[in-house]
């Protein structure tokens, strides 16, 4: 539960990077070649919030979609 937001449960989510070698054949070019694909990770913006859960402050890592949406209720 590293890198997990307490609230919605959001995970880091495997993606790839494509670099690209040439130029566009709307640009004049005679078109783009994908010279490689490399595995990378797309990490959740995770802040570490003191929140109030059942009536005690507890320090837990949210996302800040839920911080926006006002899902926790951060303890003073």
């Amino acid at each position: 539960m590293a890198r997990e937001c307490y609230i919605c449960g959001k995970k880091p989510v495997a993606g790839r990077s494509i670099s690209r070698r040439g130029m566009a054949k709307s640009k004049g070019g005679v078109g783009q070649r994908v010279t490689g694909v490399t595995k990378r990770r797309f990490l959740p913006n995770l802040q570490p919030v003191n929140a109030l859960l059942d009536g005690k402050k507890k320090k837990i890592k949210v996302c800040a979609k839920c911080i926006k949406a006002g899902k926790v209720q951060k303890s003073t």
